[in-house]
């Protein structure tokens, strides 16, 4: 089981290395290639869009054709890309790496999840989910430092040769510990006819997709507001806008961490709830927050409650899905990038200052999600399928 959780780690690990390890190089990149830095700040986008193509093929190609070749497939694309960002001249072959690099990352991303899927029942899938998301709260934290230390000494370039070095290590554990996990032909056949059709439009899993991809968005507008947040609206220097970021992601990990504890000792749907509640909370206190201590209790409570409920909601959306696990993972992670996407392009475009932004996201995810919750609950016979035909591996 080790070596399931290992690859499965490595491989979702490479998608946010990939966007905040080379952003303290990125004056520096604008000026080697002639380019400004806000042109150069579309790259973010840019992976993102790279990331998103990748899910609209990886799933299915890991569904028919087993997650090793997926995986190491999306390994050798990153090192590529990697390499080609490193050498870029010019702005336009920097941008088409960042997009490839995507690319190579959305791949590895829905793998992991689909691996996850493969080896863990429902109850330690929510656990280790838990523990992921607490994980990835790491990188954004230590990406930048990391950074910042190699370019002490080296080149920009030196960023993308880290990341090539990553994504070599992906690919060799890949190659030489990953084990096929796809469900053999065998299972197929029995699966095949159970009652469960594993069907993307079931209710149960749409309603499991919005959430997640409700709660991505509340945490991907918190982290795109936070600048102009707490920098222009709340006066802090650039050095307590980091530091304040770094307790935020410390906070996630803490209650990641605690959360598979959590569900030793309450049902998934307590946590779910208690997830949107605090996102409820949150809101409401930054419409009332009369100082900024007040306001920064409202930003702890957005990272705690979006770190106690979205393993558990992931887990359940992946349950009902035996045979098709690779593209109900894609499906989650195609909505979760482009609804958060959308959402801070319709927030621009009607108007709505950071602040605005935030607060709306938060009390409609929260109201939707809470009603979702409560009129949607798991299929049991999708459940009992799952127990059936899923198989422990060692």
């Amino acid at each position: 089981m080790a070596r399931y959780l290992l690859c499965s780690f490595a491989l979702v690990l490479l998608y946010p290395a990939g966007i905040d390890m080379y952003l303290v190089g990125l004056p520096r990149i604008a000026a080697d290639l002639n380019a400004s830095e806000a042109q150069l700040h579309i790259a973010f986008s840019v992976y993102l869009a790279g990331m998103a193509t990748a899910m609209l093929f990886a799933g299915r190609v890991a569904d028919r054709s087993g997650r090793r070749p997926v995986a190491l497939f999306g390994a050798v694309v990153f090192v590529l890309a990697s390499a080609l960002c490193a050498l870029a001249q010019e702005s336009s072959l920097f941008l088409l790496g960042r997009f490839v690099q995507g690319f190579g990352a959305g791949n590895c991303y829905v793998v992991a999840f689909a691996i996850l899927r493969d080896t863990l029942d429902d109850q330690r899938r929510a656990k280790v989910l838990s523990l992921l998301n607490g994980i990835t709260c790491i990188v954004p934290v230590l990406a930048p430092v990391m950074g910042h230390l190699i370019m002490l000494s080296y080149p920009w370039q030196s960023l993308f040769w880290t990341m090539l070095t990553m994504g070599v290590v992906v690919f060799l554990l890949s190659l030489l510990v990953l084990k096929e996990t796809r469900p053999d032909k065998q299972q197929h056949a029995t699966a095949h006819s159970a009652p469960s059709s594993e069907s993307l439009l079931d209710r149960f899993f749409l309603s499991r997709l919005a959430i997640t991809t409700l709660s991505v968005s509340v945490i991907l507008t918190f982290v795109n507001t936070s600048p102009v947040l707490l920098m222009e609206m709340m006066g802090f220097a650039r050095g307590e806008y980091a530091t304040t970021m770094a307790l935020t992601a410390g906070v996630s990990m803490a209650v990641s961490f605690s959360t598979p504890f959590a569900l030793s000792i309450f049902k998934p749907r307590t946590l779910m709830m208690t997830s949107q509640c605090l996102f409820l909370a949150a809101g409401v206190v930054l419409i009332l927050a009369p100082t900024h201590a007040v306001t920064l209790f409202g930003i702890t409570l957005i990272c705690a409650g979006f770190s106690v409920g979205f393993g558990v909601a992931m887990s359940q959306a992946l349950g009902p899905f035996a045979l098709r696990a690779g593209v109900a993972s894609s499906v989650l992670g195609i909505a979760q990038v482009c609804g958060s996407s959308l959402w801070i392009w319709l927030a621009a475009v009607l108007g709505l200052n950071a602040l605005n932004m935030l607060i709306g996201i938060l009390i409609a995810c929260s109201i939707l999600s809470l009603l979702l919750i409560l009129a949607v609950t798991p299929n049991r016979t999708a459940h009992r399928h799952e127990e059936i035909h899923h198989q422990p591996r060692s």
